[in-house]
C-alpha cells in the first residue's frame, strides 16, 4: 500500500468480507450482498486536539477488528485496493478475540 496517514481522529479502515453463503448452502450473488460493516484498521491518524489544544490520541490502534456504521466513511481506492476513511466517532466499537 502507499504511504497514507490520515489527519487528526481519521482511520483508515478495510472491510472484512462475511459468508458468501447461507447457513442452508445457498450461494449470494454479489448485487445482493450488502457491504460488511466489520473491518481491519490499517492506518490511524495521531489524534484530535481538545479545548486547550492538547492532542488527544485515539482509542484505537492498527490492527484492531472494528463495527462501524452502514453509512460511516468515505470509500477511497488506495493501490487498487478499497478502503473506507472514517472519523473515530464513527466507530462503534472493536471486536476482542478470547485469548
Amino acid at each position: 500500500m502507499a504511504k497514507f496517514r490520515p489527519l487528526h481522529d481519521r482511520v483508515v479502515v478495510k472491510r472484512i468480507t462475511g459468508e458468501e453463503k447461507t447457513a442452508g448452502g445457498i450461494i449470494i450473488p454479489d448485487t445482493a450482498k450488502e457491504k460488511p460493516m466489520e473491518g481491519e484498521i490499517i492506518a490511524v491518524g495521531a489524534g484530535a486536539r481538545n479545548e486547550t489544544g492538547a492532542i488527544v490520541a485515539l482509542d484505537v490502534k492498527t490492527g484492531d477488528r472494528i463495527l462501524f456504521g452502514k453509512w460511516s466513511g468515505t470509500e477511497v481506492k488506495i493501490d487498487g485496493e478499497e478502503l473506507l476513511i472514517m472519523k473515530e466517532s464513527d466507530i462503534m466499537g472493536v471486536i476482542e478475540t478470547a485469548a
